[in-house]
């Protein structure tokens, strides 16, 4: 009987193995064919030469040689591929492919260089996908509504009086790089509209939170572009994990105790009977941040944890900072080359304050229809967020390419901008394009900024608010003049598209 057992158990091992081998290759002819229809259609989309190892990505990785490989491989077609290693990615450069992906409920997957924003984001709403994301993304609406935007207004005014004050030492017409003035601003906007606590970036740039924001994102910025640091194996064995992880816990630790004493207020005035926004602090009546409606959502409605909070916050602060900044530098670059344009916004400006310093107000932020139009020109020109990408599921059909589902697709608003159908002498700078009567007939996906359909930005009217309180107070006061020629200028990709050296310009105090 004993061989009749080892037999069956030699039988049972046997066929195991067997069971296994034939899944293994099952999956990996599935594979195979999936892999061969990939490239069968891949190879139909127009592309540079691509090396079957190292792909088709120029051999210099530097922020500048990066975004000037993008800019002339986008002209070879609406749909352009390349590969990145053995990973392809498919360019959107038309209005047409733009809508095809930004338009659908089901290409609302983030694509995979968003993962490693995960370590400090978490799955905030700039992150999640699927029943998540609509979920978040439902509860958080209310939170930029107009009457609440309002309320911020007087942050955009106190920060923007700090930059003019400090503005107003450099107005001797010597160049200066303008752009950490508005970072430090843009950075203290966002930390007291989001968490309530200031940071003081512009009168103390030395602060921990400051130095742990801007030496995280250029580690972000190295290791996103660096393909031998992708992996989280070889960037803690040859990377700067312990530095990368440090930034993260102040980063952290800093959201975690706001969060923390914004809850304490709040449960204080529930106990009290008084309103939240009726309490004082340091001796001022205390102002509703983005967190303090976000801890009310939590104990009114729908339950979000601590960590549910500090995501949310965290992408806020992220996706407020960099993007606000870069927009509003460009604007005033751009400017600074058009004197004849500048001077009508310095009548439009005169207009609404005439000699008052007062603050601005809703109404005159209304009433700016020139500056308006600038900065949408500015970010047609210049996007903040000059790429972005998804990875549909499913196959997506743009004119005659078919992109096929898990290919990383690249959104690249900088060509979609520059389509001379949709923006005629597309490198012109004419604010009057954005007129109702020159922009009616306009494809609706040619200008896409803030991204577009259901995953657009949410906080887009919070980012053109702050704008336009921050410039215009910029040229209430001074005349700008750009020292770099548009012929001359040299562009940066890190996370956000800026110009290289910075933002070079001579300031004048107006008469």
């Amino acid at each position: 009987m004993l061989w009749l057992k080892n037999e069956t158990l030699v039988w049972a091992s046997s066929a195991l193995a067997y069971l296994t081998l034939t899944v293994a290759l099952a999956l990996t002819l599935a594979w195979l064919l999936k892999r061969q229809r990939m490239s069968s259609l891949l190879a139909k989309i127009p592309g540079p030469k691509s090396h079957i190892i190292f792909g088709s990505r120029p051999d210099s990785t530097t922020a500048e040689d990066r975004i000037q490989w993008l800019i002339k491989t986008s002209k070879l077609g609406e749909v352009v591929k390349f590969w990145i290693g053995f990973m392809p990615t498919c360019m959107i450069c038309s209005a047409r492919g733009a809508e095809a992906i930004l338009a659908s409920q089901r290409h609302i997957d983030k694509g995979t260089n968003y993962n490693f924003l995960r370590d400090w984001l978490g799955d905030g709403l700039l992150t999640a996908t699927g029943s998540k994301w609509h979920s978040r993304r439902k509860l958080l609406t209310p939170a930029f509504h107009f009457k609440i935007l309002e309320d911020f207004l007087d942050v955009f005014n106190t920060q923007s009086t700090t930059m003019i004050k400090q503005l107003q030492e450099k107005a001797d017409g010597k160049p200066f790089d303008m752009f950490p003035y508005i970072t430090r601003c843009a950075l203290d906007v966002i930390c007291e509209t989001a968490m309530g606590r200031p940071v003081n970036a512009q009168c103390n740039a030395e602060s921990e939170y400051v130095k742990a924001i801007n030496t995280f994102a250029e580690l972000l910025i190295k290791r996103t572009t660096t393909p031998w640091l992708r992996p989280d194996w070889l960037y803690t064995l040859i990377g700067q994990r312990k530095e990368y992880d440090a930034c993260l816990k102040v980063l952290h630790d800093f959201s975690q105790d706001t969060i923390v004493e914004r809850r304490a207020l709040l449960q204080d005035s529930r106990r009290s009977g008084e309103k939240a926004e009726e309490q004082e602090v340091f001796g001022k009546k205390r102002r509703l941040a983005f967190l303090d409606l976000l801890l009310e959502y939590s104990e009114d409605s729908e339950k979000l944890s601590d960590e549910d909070i500090r995501e949310e916050v965290d992408t806020f602060m992220f996706e407020g900072h960099d993007t606000t900044t870069a927009a509003m530098n460009w604007v005033l670059y751009l400017l600074g080359h058009h004197p004849e344009i500048q001077a009508q916004v310095h009548e439009e400006m005169d207009s609404i304050f005439g000699d008052s310093d007062r603050p601005a107000t809703m109404d005159d932020l209304r009433s700016m229809k020139l500056l308006e139009n600038c900065i949408k020109e500015g970010l047609r020109l210049f996007p903040s967020v000059h790429r972005f990408a998804r990875t549909p599921q499913e196959d997506v059909r743009i004119g005659d390419y078919v992109i096929p589902a898990g290919t990383n697709v690249m959104i690249f608003p900088y060509r979609i901008h520059r389509d001379p159908k949709q923006f005629p002498d597309p490198e012109k700078f004419d604010p009057d394009r954005f007129l109702p009567e020159n922009s009616k007939h306009r494809h609706p996906y040619a200008y896409v900024p803030f991204s577009a359909g259901p995953r657009n930005c949410i906080g887009q009217k919070f980012a053109q608010m702050e704008e336009k309180v921050l410039i215009s107070s910029v040229l209430r006061k001074f005349r700008v003049e750009s020292t770099v020629p548009r012929e001359s200028l040299k562009t940066m990709d890190p996370l956000v598209l800026r110009p290289k050296g910075g933002n070079i310009l001579k300031v004048f105090r107006r008469a």
